[in-house]
């Protein structure tokens, strides 16, 4: 930007002042040739010139705050440059996902209780010749994340197979059937590993991908997408005339088929937030996955020490909202806390004086909402550890130290 310089305006207001004297001349020759003067025409010359004085000052400071921009200048059509980055932005947003996911795959591995007579249990066998599910890796040393349903209970056996091909005898350190988690161990060292994400913050209506083996070899490591249908789901399973009930699940419409059992749930960035766990037969687009917080406590022993001494509470229970398909006589008004409907015979918690029936609602400074907030917590503890149990107990209330059995 360039304003009128001082030398302009000099000439330019020299220029006014040439044309007033001009005028100013004209005016007194005609007076001169007719000889007639009035006050009235005084008058209105001098008025004529003042205007004209009141004119020049006028375009003097108008003109003097003109802003005179440089011809030598880019044009841009701004609507259009944002479309533009706009459509680049979501090519690269997609390939970037693509990129992640196919990453992520590498990480996904093939678990069969059966051992195959050819190279690999990704075979020409159907998914329920050879067992087949899936499992995430989730340390460099070997240690992998699934189903207990898929890997068997723990010291089972079971077979693995990498995403290169690779096939490894698995034996299960560690697994609970409550939740339907294992973790298997290979021998294996700088494996490509997932990230755990936080389960606690996943939202309703975010983008997820579920990678598993849903069939057997033509489909291994199929890749599905949908999003968070809802969260903290209770489900009831019945195997074998006997009644369980699966509580804070992820649910997902992400398809899941058997073969998917132990395989990750994960965000668009590669991270895990659940392990694929069932799916409702009688409707399409319902799938459940177990939140990935409650094992990490697990894995991150596993991968520390290479080892986890799990201390045990000795109770069993359920979140309260499960408490009206129970036939306990109990009231469902509780908003919070868990409820006990069974406690082990001369374990810590009735050791301590727990009871059936009891609502525990909250573990040290930790407030229990959910089963799972109990688990997480726990895992983090050792044998012999002491805790305090705020407890109700119809309309008592009251606190209970429980040291922590192995």
């Amino acid at each position: 930007m360039v304003h009128l310089a001082r030398p302009q305006f000099t000439q330019f207001m020299i220029k006014i002042h040439n044309i007033v004297h001009t005028i100013f001349e004209v005016i007194c020759l005609r007076r001169a040739k007719k000889r007639k003067s009035t006050g009235k025409k005084i008058v209105i010359i001098t008025i004529v010139l003042l205007l004209l004085w009141i004119l020049g000052f006028y375009i003097y400071v108008t003109y003097n705050n003109i802003e005179i921009y440089d011809s030598n200048y880019t044009a841009q059509r701004t609507q259009s440059t944002i479309e533009e980055q706009t459509v680049e932005n979501v090519e690269e947003e997609s390939q970037t996902v693509a990129d992640v996911i196919e990453e992520t795959i590498e990480s996904v591995v093939g678990i069969s209780k059966l051992k195959n007579a050819g190279t690999s249990i990704f075979s020409e066998s159907t998914e329920s010749q050879l067992g087949l599910g899936t499992g995430v890796i989730v340390t460099e040393n070997g240690y992998i994340l699934s189903n207990e349903h898929v890997t068997g209970s723990k010291y089972s056996k079971c077979y693995v197979t990498l995403e290169n091909g690779n096939n490894y005898d698995g034996t299960v350190v560690w697994s609970d059937s409550n939740i339907d988690l294992s973790i298997v161990k290979i021998e294996a060292n700088n494996l490509k590993y997932l990230t755990l994400a936080d389960s606690d913050n996943i939202k309703i209506g975010e983008t997820v991908y579920a990678i598993g083996n849903p069939i057997g070899f033509e489909f291994r490591r199929t890749v599905t997408s949908g999003i968070i249908s809802a969260k903290n789901r209770t489900i009831k399973i019945e195997e074998e005339e006997n009644s369980s009930y699966m509580t804070d699940l992820i649910q997902t419409d992400a398809t899941i088929n058997p073969g998917n059992s132990g395989g990750p749930l994960i965000y668009p960035n590669g991270e895990v937030i659940g392990i694929n766990t069932v799916k409702i037969t009688t409707a399409e687009g319902i799938g459940f996955a177990i939140p990935i917080n409650i094992v990490k406590p697990i894995i991150e022993s596993y991968q520390n020490t290479g080892d986890f001494q799990e201390a045990k509470i000795g109770i069993y229970a359920y979140d309260t909202e499960v408490i009206p398909y129970l036939e306990t006589g109990t009231s469902s008004s509780f908003q919070e806390g868990i409820y006990v409907t069974e406690v082990t015979k001369n374990g810590p918690a009735e050791t301590a004086g727990i009871t059936e029936g009891d609502i525990i609602t909250q573990i040290d400074d930790v407030k229990l909402e959910t089963m799972n907030d109990l688990r997480e917590y726990i895992y983090t503890k050792k044998p012999n550890d002491e805790v305090t149990l705020k407890i109700n107990r119809g309309k008592i209330k009251r606190d209970i130290v429980v040291k922590l059995g192995r």
